[in-house]
């Protein structure tokens, strides 16, 4: 969910609050206005820590990845310098590997 629809739905939320306060109060003008204004600065209040909490989670958010990038970067790196040296060694295996197998299969075909 973005933090677009939330504000919103808390807009709304609070609108149709206002009303429906309005609407169905039994109490003076004066004093359904100062409910109103109340509610309105405590809606902004709201806004305001949600701002506040989503950008501290934003912040958070990026130097974390850019703490698991470091990482992958760094373990990439250790395992490119434990296979490189061995790499030739690795063919050559793999070669005798193939060599011995075209061997076998030419016995078997030879029976």
């Amino acid at each position: 969910m973005s933090s677009k629809s939330i504000v919103l739905g808390i807009l709304v939320g609070g609108a149709i609050g206002a009303s429906a306060a309005l609407l169905s109060t039994p109490v003076s003008g004066r004093d359904v206005r100062n409910c109103l204004k109340d509610q309105f600065i405590d809606m902004l209040n709201l806004i305001n820590n949600l701002k506040v909490q989503l950008r501290e989670t934003s912040k958070e958010g990026v130097v974390i990845v850019k703490e698991l990038t470091d990482e992958m970067k760094k373990s990439v790196e250790e395992w490119k310098e434990t296979v490189e040296p061995h790499q030739e060694g690795i063919y050559h295996y793999l070669e005798q590997i193939e060599a011995s197998l075209r061997d076998l299969e030419n016995k078997v075909k030879s029976i």
